[in-house]
C-alpha cells in the first residue's frame, strides 16, 4: 500500500488547510492569484474524494482507508479517521460544493478576498473531517473548529444584520456542543475509550447503561444534532444565518453544515442508544412531520426569496429525520440520499438567488416578475432545478421522499399521509414563487436590462444540472453503497438483537433501488420474512430467535459469511449477549438464507400515493 493510499483520509482532509496556509503568504492585493489557488485547492480536494469513491468497496463491511494513531495517553485520545457508505457521500457532497463556491465567489467577494477565501477552505477542512472521525474527542475537535469561519464568513461579508446572524448561529450550535460534551465524558467514564467502534462494542458487550441513562445521553447527543439540523422547533437561527450569508456560506451551510446535524443521529443516536432511540421515535417523528409541514407554509408567505429557500431546508430536513426514526431500511436509505439530493438542489437554489442579487441587490419576490423574458438561460436553470427540490421524477429530489415515504407507510400509514402533503406543498411555494418571478409583465424597468448568464454562471448551472439529472435517472451507484451501513443500523436497532463482533458479511442481494429481495427458499410463494434483527416467531407465536448475520473464519479462506437466526439469549438487562457462529451447523439456517426485499409488497400502494401527490402539485 502506498503512502498516499494509506493516509488518503489525511490528505483530503487537511489539504484545503494547506491552501489556506499558502494563500496567507500571498499579498493581500494579488486578488487573482488568491481565487486561482483557492479553486486550484479545492478541486484537487474534490478530485481525490472521488477516488475515495471509486475505491469504496460496497461489498465490504465496517470503516474502510482506515487511520490510526496515538495522540494522547491519558485520556486515550486518537488520531482515528475512517469511512462508511454515509460518511463517503458527505465528504463527497463537501468536495463537490467547495470549488463550486469559489467559482460562485470570483466576482462577488472583492472586500477582503484574501480572508474570504482563507476561511472558506478551512471551513471545508472542519466539515470533512467531522464525517470522517471516528474518535469522540476527534469529531468534537472538527465539530468546533467547524463553527469559527461560519462566523466569520456571516459575520463580515454577510448583509446587514450579519453580526446577529453570525452570534445566533454560534449560540445556538455552542449550547448543542455543551450537552453534546457532556455525553461524550459520561460515555467515556463508563466505557473506558472515546474510541467509537469501542465504545459500540463495549456499550453491547457489557451492558454499561442503565435505561435512565441512557435516555438522558441521547436526549444530549439528539438535541445537539437536532439544533444543527436544524429539527423543529430548534430552527429558528437558520433563516437569519441563510438570510444574511454570503452566497457561497449559504451554500455550504444548507449544502454540508445542515447535513452534520442528521449525520450524527445516524453514527451516534442510533447505534449508541438505540433503546433510547425506539422509545422517543414517535415524538421525534412528530416532530420531523410538524417541520415538513411548517417549513413548507411558511415558505409559502415569505416575501423574501432566500428566506423561501432557508425555509424549505427545514421541510426537506424534516423528511430526512423521519425516514432515520420509522426504522425501515427503505426509509433509512431514502433518508442518507435526500440528504446527498438536497445538499446539491438546495445549493443550487442558493447559487441560483444569489446570481439574481448580484443583479438587482435586493431578493423581495415583489420586485421580480417577467424575468423570463430578460434572463432565459437563468431562468431555464432555475426551473429545472425548483422542480429537482419540489421532488419531480427522474430528478435527484424525488427518490429520497419516495423511499421515505414508502418506509413510513410500513410503519404508520399517517406518517407517509402528512410526508405527501408535505410534498404537495412544497410544489405549491416553490412553482408560486417561480411564477411571481419569472412570469408575467415586467413591471419594473430594471429587470429589462438584466444580462443574462455568463460563461462562468452556465459552468456552475450546467454542473449542478447534470448531477440533478444523473441522480434521479439512475440511484443505483450511491443506493449500492450504503447498504452495509442500512444493515448495520437495523441490526442494532432491535432491542433484543445480537450484535455480533465479526466484522465480514454477506453480499446483499439487490433489486431495482431496494435493498432486500424477496426470496422463498423452501416454498413456491415469495412470502415476507423479518428483516436483520427482528424477532422470529413459530405459528404459536413463540419468538424463536432474531434474525442476525453471522461469520465464522476458515484458515484458509478468510471469512465465509452465511448468514443465520441466532437464538434468543437476552441479558437481564434487555441487550443480546456477544454470541459467535457455532461450528456445528444450525438447523434453523434454511429458515433465513436471505434477507428480503420488504419494501417489495408495498409498492402497489406506494405507487398511487405519492406520483398522485406530485402530479397533483406540479400542475
Amino acid at each position: 500500500m502506498s503512502r498516499f493510499t494509506a493516509h488518503s483520509l489525511t490528505i483530503v482532509t487537511f489539504l484545503p488547510l494547506l491552501g489556506a496556509v499558502v494563500i496567507a503568504f500571498l499579498g493581500r492585493e494579488r486578488t487573482s492569484s488568491i481565487r486561482w489557488v483557492a479553486l486550484l485547492f479545492s478541486l484537487l480536494t474534490f478530485l481525490i474524494t472521488v477516488g475515495l469513491y471509486f475505491r469504496f468497496d460496497s461489498q465490504r463491511a465496517g470503516m474502510q482507508f482506515p487511520e490510526m494513531s496515538p495522540w494522547m495517553v491519558i485520556p486515550p485520545v486518537n488520531y482515528h479517521l475512517g469511512v462508511d457508505g454515509l460518511s463517503m457521500f458527505l465528504i463527497l457532497l463537501t468536495g463537490f460544493l467547495t470549488p463550486l463556491s469559489v467559482l460562485v465567489s470570483w466576482k462577488s467577494i472583492t472586500h477582503r478576498a484574501k480572508e474570504f477565501f482563507i476561511f472558506l477552505l478551512a471551513l471545508e477542512t472542519g466539515m470533512i473531517g467531522v464525517f470522517a472521525s471516528l474518535d469522540l474527542v476527534l469529531f468534537f475537535l472538527f465539530w468546533e473548529v467547524m463553527l469559527i469561519p461560519m462566523y466569520f464568513l456571516i459575520g463580515i461579508w454577510g448583509h446587514e444584520r450579519r453580526v446577529y446572524a453570525a452570534i445566533k448561529f454560534v449560540l445556538f450550535t455552542m449550547v448543542g456542543s455543551a450537552l453534546m460534551l457532556a455525553g461524550i465524558i459520561y460515555l467515556y467514564n463508563v466505557t473506558g475509550s472515546f474510541d467509537l467502534p469501542r465504545v459500540l462494542d463495549r456499550l453491547v458487550t457489557i451492558s454499561a447503561l442503565s435505561p435512565q441513562a441512557e435516555r438522558w445521553l441521547f436526549l444530549a447527543f439528539f438535541i445537539a444534532f437536532a439544533i444543527k439540523v436544524p429539527l423543529f422547533p430548534f430552527h429558528t437561527w437558520l433563516p437569519d444565518a441563510h438570510v444574511e450569508a454570503p452566497t457561497a456560506g449559504s451554500v455550504l451551510l444548507a449544502g454540508v453544515l445542515l447535513k452534520m446535524g442528521t449525520y450524527g443521529m445516524l453514527r451516534f443516536c442510533l447505534p449508541l442508544f438505540p433503546d433510547a432511540s425506539r422509545e422517543f421515535a414517535p415524538v421525534i417523528c412528530v416532530l420531523a412531520i410538524v417541520g415538513i409541514i411548517y417549513g413548507a407554509l411558511v415558505a409559502m408567505v415569505q416575501p423574501d426569496l432566500k428566506k423561501l429557500v432557508a425555509y424549505s431546508s427545514v421541510a426537506h430536513l424534516g423528511f430526512c429525520v423521519l425516514g432515520m426514526f420509522v426504522f425501515r431500511p427503505e426509509a433509512m436509505e431514502g433518508a442518507i440520499y435526500q440528504m446527498f439530493s438536497h445538499g446539491v438542489s438546495t445549493g443550487a437554489l442558493f447559487m441560483l438567488v444569489g446570481m439574481l442579487y448580484e443583479r438587482r441587490h435586493t431578493r423581495l419576490i415583489s420586485e421580480f416578475g417577467g424575468l423570463a423574458t430578460t434572463l432565459p438561460v437563468y431562468s431555464a436553470f432555475f426551473l429545472i432545478v425548483t422542480l429537482a427540490s419540489v421532488g419531480l421524477p427522474l430528478l435527484n429530489g424525488f427518490v429520497g421522499e419516495f423511499l421515505i415515504i414508502v418506509g413510513s407507510y410500513y410503519r404508520h400509514a399517517a406518517y407517509a399521509a402528512f410526508a405527501a402533503a408535505g410534498v404537495v406543498l412544497a410544489a405549491v411555494y416553490l412553482l408560486w414563487a417561480y411564477q411571481r418571478v419569472f412570469y408575467g409583465e415586467i413591471t419594473n424597468e430594471k429587470n429589462r436590462t438584466l444580462p443574462d448568464c455568463d460563461f462562468r454562471e452556465k459552468l456552475i448551472l450546467a454542473i449542478m444540472v447534470i448531477v440533478i439529472m444523473a441522480m434521479g435517472v439512475y440511484p443505483q451507484p450511491f443506493l449500492r453503497r450504503m447498504d452495509r451501513n442500512v444493515t448495520s443500523i437495523m441490526l442494532r436497532l432491535e432491542k433484543h438483537s445480537l450484535l455480533m463482533t465479526d466484522r465480514a458479511a454477506p453480499p446483499l442481494p439487490r433489486a431495482g433501488l431496494f435493498p432486500y429481495l424477496p426470496v422463498d427458499t423452501e416454498g413456491s410463494n415469495p412470502s415476507p420474512s423479518p428483516l436483520p434483527g427482528e424477532r422470529v416467531a413459530d405459528e404459536g407465536g413463540q419468538v424463536r430467535g432474531y434474525l442476525a448475520v453471522a461469520t465464522k473464519t476458515l484458515p484458509d479462506s478468510g471469512s465465509d459469511p452465511s448468514p443465520a437466526l441466532v437464538p434468543r439469549a437476552p441479558s437481564p438487562q434487555g441487550r443480546g449477549r456477544e454470541i459467535k457462529n457455532p461450528d456445528a451447523p444450525n438447523p434453523l439456517l434454511p429458515t433465513a438464507h436471505c434477507l428480503l426485499h420488504t419494501a417489495h409488497c408495498l409498492l402497489p400502494t406506494a405507487h398511487g400515493l405519492l406520483p398522485t401527490a406530485s402530479r397533483g402539485g406540479v400542475q
